[in-house]
């Protein structure tokens, strides 16, 4: 039944109801299974039920006892603001606190007095008689659960906007990836066809060669084969272009289309990037996962010390004032006006073991956030030292490369030198650019690797190399220990 489209909270007996069952009567069915409709327990599930005989008041449909004219549309329109009307999700507890108060206020005591206290004819009769109330409760807060709960409960809050930080992170990062990857494809693509082009002009010289006597058909099918390599290099440079423009159109959400209007990137050099060579090591406390950890070790903590509370005696103040009257000639009457003020202290004595188990279960929550917070630690320290790592490794290997770029480039002026001298063969000349080539390729590699890398390690510190103004904004988020970066404790 709560499944029922209705105004504000749960589903009810209400319009949506009648008109289930007319449904069902239309599609003549004649059953109508439904789950037990007691007062709801512990996590209000239906399955547990204060009682297999009472019903559960949150069924009472607000819209109907507006249609009797028990309550006013205003009322009605103050409980659909105050309980929301989210399509997939409701809060019991809200539904209740806005609820029950509607309810009481639009009942009719009935009440039979004993003789021995009143006589005949009131005396010994049930009587029903419209009442107009207003009740207030509190509940004073002598000992902190109800703030603790609260605070529980901000920490929740903000541990899910962290995540959601988190994702936009994540979200950025990779669209970052994969427009420098992009940069990078156009540049492989670059020197796949300056290796075609080589390979060509070697093709066309040793056929010139071959009809003038001076080779043979071997070297004409070598330099084939290295054209047809060329070609295929060629090939896969384009569709890894198209692949990476694809991919940056599924990240900004958009169809394969997209990716076409994206113009070739400026490629990015590994020193636009480069780590500072002081880096602050408590950058890493400002990371998304760290921090959302954090405060849900924080809520936990906060959560034990509301339950607490519960095993402390506690006192509550209540009061009523209205108007009743056996005629409804008389209700609005001075003489028709009633009070009522309830002080009471409650006691927590019997409850079948429900506040201890209720604590085992905050601290086995607060157990499993720190473990939750350690592990995500470790592993944030460890992510950051692989990337660390890595990009050590890559410098030494771009440094060694490099190198070898400038010697193979020397090696092609030189050769191109003794080609002008009349001194080399132009096919000395192609071969030696070929050497350039190859080691301008892996150089790019290299490139696009350390600058992936530290894109990476951007990341996984949180969002940057600096913790000034440019710090994402839960890196200064307040949080009840006072120390954003720090440990979990309790």
């Amino acid at each position: 039944v709560t499944s029922l489209p209705s105004y504000g909270g749960v589903g009810d007996f209400g319009p949506a109801a009648y008109a289930f069952v007319d449904f069902l009567a239309a599609a003549k069915q004649r059953l109508w299974q439904v789950l037990p409709l007691g007062p709801t327990g512990y996590g209000d599930s239906p399955y547990q039920c204060f009682s297999a005989f009472a019903g559960n008041p949150l069924l009472i449909s607000l819209e109907v006892l507006v249609e009797w004219g028990w309550l006013t549309a205003d009322e009605l329109a103050q409980y659909v603001a105050a309980t929301g009307t989210h399509p997939a999700r409701v809060n019991f507890e809200q539904v209740r606190e806005a609820k029950m108060p509607l309810l009481a206020q639009a009942s009719i005591t009935g009440v039979r007095l004993p003789t021995t206290a009143v006589p005949e004819p009131i005396g010994g009769h049930f009587q029903a008689f419209p009442a107009i109330y207003a009740s207030f409760s509190w509940n004073i807060d002598l000992w902190g659960g109800k703030r603790a709960a609260w605070e529980a409960t901000l920490g929740q809050a903000r541990a899910a906007d962290i995540d959601a930080h988190a994702a936009r992170l994540m979200l950025s990062g990779n669209v970052a990836r994969a427009y420098i990857q992009l940069g990078y494809e156009f540049a492989a693509k670059d020197v796949a066809a300056a290796q075609r082009k080589r390979a060509a002009t070697q093709r066309d010289l040793v056929t010139q060669r071959v009809a003038a006597g001076l080779d043979n058909q071997l070297q004409v099918k070598q330099v084939e084969t290295e054209v047809a390599t060329a070609d295929q290099r060629v090939a896969v440079a384009e569709a890894a272009i198209d692949s990476a423009r694809i991919a940056l159109a599924v990240l900004l959400g958009k169809g394969p289309d997209r990716g076409l209007d994206i113009a070739r990137p400026k490629t990015l050099t590994p020193g636009a990037l480069a780590v500072p060579p002081n880096l602050a090591a408590d950058l890493l406390g400002r990371r998304a996962d760290l921090v959302a950890a954090r405060w849900r070790v924080e809520a936990a903590s906060k959560n034990i010390a509301s339950v607490k509370t519960e095993f402390l005696p506690n006192i509550s103040l209540g009061a009523m004032a209205g108007i009743t009257s056996a005629s409804a000639d008389t209700l609005f009457s001075l003489p028709a006006r009633f009070y009522e003020i309830a002080p009471a202290i409650s006691l927590p004595i019997f409850d079948g073991g429900r506040r201890r188990a209720d604590l085992k279960n905050a601290d086995a929550t607060y157990d499993l956030a720190v473990a939750q917070y350690n592990s995500t630690l470790v592993s944030a320290l460890n992510d950051v030292a692989d990337k660390l790592s890595g990009l050590d490794s890559l410098s030494t290997q771009i440094a060694a490369q490099q190198h070898a770029v400038n010697a193979a480039r020397e090696g092609f002026e030189l050769s191109r030198q003794r080609y002008k001298a009349g001194v080399g063969s132009f096919l000395e000349t192609l071969s030696v650019q070929q050497q350039l080539l190859v080691a301008e390729e892996r150089i790019t590699a290299l490139d696009a690797q350390q600058v992936d890398t530290s894109v990476r390690l951007v990341m996984a510190l949180g969002g940057g190399f600096d913790d000034g103004a440019d710090a994402p904004p839960i890196a200064a988020a307040d949080s009840p220990t006072g120390n954003p970066a720090g440990g979990p404790n309790r």
